[in-house]
């Protein structure tokens, strides 16, 4: 996807993106990273600090995760999912160099989350790729 400039108005755009993926999923969390760890948004009810560890930890794992898929002879795992017994986690791919990680509770179904995901992804990534035809048209 190459160097990701995102003005103000961007990133107010992907908090808006964010926070109805949270309403319409029901999940209480969902950041968007890139894979080094480093919060691009994010929108919910953990606290920043936890957030910040989440983005770390996360990245890491994505990192070991698409290790393990090329023993495989996959290129990497699109989509992770990790099942507690109170919180779940579900990754995914936005782009070539980014995570989003929605953060639920077993309240919320695995189900609505993937549907929800899938749209925020889709409008995610349509702004990313305007973003870069603005740049390089510039």
């Amino acid at each position: 996807m190459g160097d990701l400039v995102l003005t103000k108005q961007a990133l107010d755009r992907i908090d808006s993106v964010l926070a109805n993926m949270l309403k319409r999923s029901g999940a209480h969390t969902v950041l968007l990273i890139d894979k080094a760890g480093q919060i691009i948004s994010f929108e919910g009810s953990m606290d920043q600090e936890k957030v910040s560890s989440l983005a770390a930890l996360t990245a890491a794992n994505y990192g070991a995760t698409t290790a393990i898929a090329r023993l495989f002879g996959e290129e990497e795992f699109t989509l992770l999912f990790h099942k507690g017994k109170q919180e779940n986690l579900h990754f995914s791919n936005v782009g070539e160099e980014y995570l989003m990680i929605t953060v639920f509770n077993n309240n919320t179904h695995l189900g609505l989350v993937r549907l929800e995901v899938q749209k925020g992804l889709a409008e995610i990534e349509t702004m990313f790729a305007q973003n870069l035809r603005e740049w390089f048209n510039a």
